[in-house]
């Protein structure tokens, strides 16, 4: 059955791989109060518990006051010690069942699966929200592969499970892409800007 997205796609926050909490605080809640955010991931490039636990700590106060759920890359552990929302794991289905038998049925656990159609199909059958596919642009990240625009047009015909964009966004990406996803993944994007609010606008003006 095909999926029926919504209207527009919605925001999907992600923060930078590294970050002073206190300065970045101000400026995540500014965009928080600017734009209308699905959800926040936190996306840390380190692995040092102590600070992964504590910069996870202070961004869950800043997103649930505004009722944004907040999900963390990877660290499984502190979810449900540190009241997250859930988790965006990074190795497609590899490791999905495992995850959603530990943090149970009410978290919320994606899977970035590449550009990967049957990554995303059996992550979504043991139990993903969301499957997330990317890089959508071009970047010297990665292997060089890109999601293409027929992956989600694809998806969208075939698949109900929600997906989402990320990597290496463009006004032109988000304009080609609007009519099959259902989130937009922003953050490098935005966050080397002085003013991110001002620049996640300008990114999402086609869908604005």
């Amino acid at each position: 059955m095909a999926q029926d997205l919504p209207e527009q796609p919605q925001i999907y926050l992600v923060t930078p791989p590294s970050f002073e909490i206190e300065s970045f605080g101000d400026r995540l809640s500014a965009v928080l109060d600017s734009h209308d955010i699905a959800c926040l991931r936190l996306a840390l490039a380190t692995s040092n518990e102590d600070d992964v636990a504590r910069t996870a700590d202070a961004l869950r106060l800043i997103a649930h006051e505004r009722d944004v759920p907040l999900v963390i890359e990877r660290h499984i552990g502190l979810v449900e010690r540190l009241g997250l929302d859930g988790v965006h794991l990074t190795d497609g289905a590899r490791s999905m069942r495992q995850t959603r038998k530990d943090l149970g049925a009410d978290a919320i656990i994606g899977a970035f699966c590449g550009s990967s159609t049957h990554e995303g199909m059996s992550a979504g059958e043991i139990g993903a929200d969301y499957i997330s596919f990317g890089p959508v642009g071009e970047t010297a990240l990665g292997d060089g592969s890109r999601a293409e625009h027929d992956l989600f047009a694809w998806w969208s015909q075939m698949i109900e499970l929600p997906i989402v964009a990320e990597g290496a966004l463009t006004t032109a990406l988000v304009e080609q892409l609007a009519p099959v996803t259902d989130f937009f993944a922003v953050g490098e994007e935005i966050w080397h800007q002085d003013d991110a609010g001002a620049a996640l606008s300008a990114l999402l003006a086609p869908i604005g």
